[in-house]
């Protein structure tokens, strides 16, 4: 299976994004600031710079992560934090985190969108942890998210069968 193909840029600045932001996003279950459907309440620009599971972003000018807001799924959005995988305990391993990402376009893909990856339209790309990450609060969080290739969308993906 193959993942949304991001540019290298855009990958490397997740990654950046993930070591400067992260601040204990480990659980699956959306922030308390935050409702289940994503609708960003009380979550302004750079206040939560975090990402959770429900979050519908909005692409920033600069093509950040770190500089992508956080906006109500029903509002026009750029992707969808869909499904979070925390990776155990021990030392820092880029095999590890890789064989680790397979899930994102595997079951819960599936179960969130309705359809395979290999069947649907949409894109999946990855906010990894770094080594630099790592044994931080919320470090060895692997974030999946959704993205619509043909441009934005209004309300969530979930169950969009495409």
């Amino acid at each position: 299976m193959k993942l949304y193909e991001r540019s290298p840029l855009l990958l490397a600045a997740c990654a950046l994004a993930l070591a400067v932001a992260l601040t204990g996003c480990g659980t699956a279950t959306p922030s308390p600031e935050r409702s289940a459907t994503g609708d960003g309440a009380g979550v302004a620009k750079n206040e939560t710079p975090d990402v959770t599971v429900g979050d519908c972003r909005l692409e920033a000018a600069s093509g950040l992560p770190e500089d992508a807001e956080v906006v109500p799924c029903a509002e026009p959005h750029d992707e969808e934090v869909f499904h979070e995988i925390e990776l155990p305990d021990g030392a820092f391993s880029q095999e590890a985190v890789e064989a680790a990402t397979l899930e994102c376009v595997g079951d819960p893909f599936t179960a969130f969108v309705g359809v395979p990856r290999a069947e649907s339209a949409l894109g999946v790309y990855l906010i990894s942890p770094t080594e630099e990450t790592w044994d931080r609060p919320g470090g060895r969080v692997v974030s999946c998210v959704l993205v619509d290739p043909a441009g934005q969308v209004e309300g969530t993906l979930e169950g969009a069968a495409r």
